[in-house]
């Protein structure tokens, strides 16, 4: 019997017929989130927060979204402390939550993440934004009081990403607090079909370093970032955002390496809260494994992800536009030619899950909304085991999004 993720919880699924291998990270050693934001920001990667203001500035904080568990309150703790010391006012300063093209946080959800800061957080709004600069004929935009702050700051998760290799940085402020022209940018045929922009990968990374030149247009001046595993939190590093990523991304990666075989009839890629809430986030298991560094699965292998889909398909205009391409397609193949003409900002994860449908099935058991799921060129099931074919030999990957599969 193996336990994986389910909402905030875990499914026990038992294969008695089936061989079943577990790919577990060494997970690295957890850290004191509150004690090491604070080292972080005293001994950044470059000069203090402190140092880079100056009294009366106004600062714009940008944090991330629903989608990520960063522990935004903590990380804003550590920063409105050393903007005080700083001579900066928490009056002055504005947290703006980095939706990207995902939907609004509720007033709920914003206090649950960010405590006692709430009354100084805004949702990113994509329609507000400003012009600051152009990279490779891509206009660059940014959420208008962003644009307007004497200084950025963001915090981040250094976490694997499918296209950046590793989160965090300054794609915070640059997607989350961006507009529509260069996220679709970003994320259109063109760029995700590049040599270099994958998984686990910031060095030549294409995406990385468009990211990384965006954040200098928008003038992103400090970082506060963590990275985490199956053991916790495992560090926080501050200051400039390329080394604050790879800084973190080291970590990282010795944390959540797993040397595995291929040829797997199935993998069982398991999610959790919060990114099982909706089919938009919880098909990230699915092209995490598929897309990675290395493909466990035989030819016709299927992934299968148990996931709650509370929001259906997802309600932000990237996860309905996901929803549109995905459910109106007549097939994988069909649908991958077509979107590889060019897709709407947002529409990015229909077009890898179609690479994965390809040559995969992609099954999601144990949800609330299998209708969606059947209408998505994928399978439902009510439970994992009614997903796996007797005598397949399995591949158990617990924390799909935090393992790198090598």
């Amino acid at each position: 019997m193996v336990e994986v993720p389910l909402g905030e919880r875990t499914v026990s699924v038992e294969l008695p017929d089936s061989a079943v291998t577990v790919a577990e990270p060494a997970g690295g050693d957890p850290v004191d989130v509150p004690a090491a934001a604070e080292r972080a920001v005293a001994d950044p990667h470059g000069p203090r927060l402190s140092e880079r203001v100056a009294p009366g500035d106004d600062v714009a904080v940008v944090v991330t979204d629903v989608t990520r568990a960063t522990p935004d309150d903590v990380l804003l703790d550590a920063l409105l402390a050393e903007l005080e010391r700083g001579g900066v006012d928490r009056e002055t300063v504005r947290v703006v939550l980095g939706l990207g093209l995902h939907r609004p946080m509720t007033d709920a959800e914003i206090r649950e993440a960010l405590g006692e800061h709430a009354d100084i957080a805004e949702n990113h709004d994509p329609e507000r934004t400003v012009v600051v600069g152009e990279i490779e004929g891509c206009p660059i935009e940014i959420y208008e009081p962003v644009a307007a702050a004497d200084t950025v700051v963001s915090t981040g998760m250094v976490e694997p990403h499918q296209y950046a290799g590793f989160s965090g940085g300054a794609k915070t402020a640059v997607i989350g607090a961006g507009g529509e022209s260069g996220i679709g940018y970003t994320h259109g045929p063109e760029m995700l079909s590049r040599p270099g922009v994958r998984l686990g990968r910031i060095d030549d990374n294409p995406f990385r370093d468009f990211v990384d030149r965006a954040g200098d247009l928008v003038g992103v001046d400090f970082c506060l970032n963590v990275t985490h595993g199956p053991a916790g939190m495992l560090g926080a590093s501050a200051g400039d955002s390329r080394a604050v990523v790879a800084d973190l991304a080291g970590i990282a990666q010795d944390a959540l390496a797993v040397e595995v075989e291929e040829g797997y009839d199935a993998v069982l890629a398991g999610v959790g809260a919060p990114k099982d809430a909706n089919l938009y986030q919880t098909t990230r298991g699915a092209t995490y494994v598929v897309l990675g560094a290395h493909n466990p699965l035989r030819e016709g292998g299927r992934v299968i992800t148990p996931a709650r889909l509370t929001e259906g398909a997802g309600e932000g205009t990237g996860e309905q536009r996901f929803h549109e391409w995905l459910s109106t397609a007549d097939s994988a193949e069909a649908l991958y030619e077509e979107m590889r003409q060019g897709y709407e900002p947002g529409s990015q994860r229909a077009f890898v899950v179609a690479q994965v449908l390809r040559d995969h099935e992609l099954w999601v058991t144990n949800s609330q909304a299998p209708g969606v799921v059947e209408d998505c060129l994928m399978h439902a099931a009510d439970s994992v085991e009614a997903a796996v074919d007797p005598g397949s030999d399995v591949l158990v990957v617990p924390d799909a999004l935090n393992t790198l599969l090598v």
